[in-house]
């Protein structure tokens, strides 16, 4: 149990919709959370007064002196200044906004930001299914598709921050994807792509869900859907094995709900066209769920050597 001197970190998910603060001790065990609507159109500042408020709920509710902080937001970031890039037209006046600098001035602690899908992947190596591995690409199938890369024991960003991002490279058909390029992963296998390709064949509008249900009553039009998400996560992981050797997938994100459904539809193309190393490619299914992000973000917090107290702590 941690008293008033014992360090604790927060970890933040800062999504479209909902932002989520957890308050871990030092092992990583959450202590409290709490979560708020993200003011996604209200601007940077307010987005930051969410995050300060739900923050001051946990505070004021757990004890402990607030150590680092760690933040994972949609968008592309750069974790080293701290501000995010890029970001979605659901988010007003977010992009090149100083995350770090705003959470730091007002709390006085080190602050980490990275970006959301590699701040998952921190999580899940962290206290999650990956737990142990030392080079695996995060995967998120959500209402789009994201990725991360963790290899020889650490976080790979990359030179622009967008290692690992296999949702957008093109090679997966000739499909119109929402980012304007075109066929990308994320036009077969995210929750809005599934939901557009059924629609497609079918005439018909059902959730990624329904489809998927619909898939193990029979509906041959809902299974050739899910089959071709199938099919191109596992070209993505393929091409990824081939570039950087890694022997360990984890995947997350709403889709991954349909994991009876989908884990075979993967591994059937992976067996046919394994890697070039001629190793088998674990695959893993996530296991925090909603607290993958905010976890992960803990977890850098708790790591950096600006942040972390008495050694290093459970994950880069």
């Amino acid at each position: 149990m941690s008293g008033p001197d014992s360090p604790v970190y927060a970890g933040v998910d800062i999504g479209g919709t909902t932002t989520q603060v957890v308050l871990c001790d030092a092992e990583l065990k959450v202590l409290d959370r709490a979560d708020t609507a993200t003011p996604a159109r209200s601007g940077g500042r307010a987005m930051i007064a969410a995050v300060l408020d739900a923050l001051a709920v946990v505070r004021a509710r757990t004890p402990g002196r607030l150590a680092a902080v760690g933040v994972g937001a949609a968008g592309v970031v750069d974790s080293a200044s701290g501000h995010i890039l890029v970001a979605s037209d659901s988010f007003t006046d977010w992009a090149g906004f100083p995350v770090t600098a705003a959470l730091r001035a007002a709390l006085g602690v080190p602050v980490f930001l990275d970006n959301d899908v590699n701040a998952f992947l921190r999580g899940e190596i962290a206290c999650g299914a990956a737990t142990g591995e030392a080079d695996v690409l995060g995967m998120t199938l959500g209402t789009g598709v994201g990725g991360a890369l963790w290899t020889g024991g650490e976080l790979r960003a990359g030179a622009h921050g967008a290692a690992g991002e296999i949702g957008h490279i093109p090679g997966f058909g000739d499909l119109p994807c929402t980012c304007g390029g075109r066929g990308h992963l994320e036009t077969l296998a995210s929750a809005r792509s599934l939901r557009a390709r059924y629609g497609e064949r079918t005439g018909r509008e059902l959730t990624a869900r329904e489809v998927a249900e619909a898939a193990r009553e029979g509906d041959a039009d809902a299974h050739a859907v899910y089959a071709a998400a199938g099919a191109g996560v596992a070209r993505a992981i393929t091409m990824t094995a081939g570039l950087v050797d890694i022997d360990t997938v984890v995947i997350g994100g709403g889709v991954s709900g349909s994991w009876t459904l989908l884990e075979p539809l993967i591994q059937g193309p992976l067996a046919a066209e394994p890697p070039i190393s001629g190793h088998p490619v674990k695959l893993l299914r996530a296991t925090l769920g909603a607290d993958a992000v905010p976890l992960g973000a803990a977890a850098r917090a708790r790591h950096e050597p600006a942040a972390g107290e008495g050694g290093p702590g459970p994950a880069r």
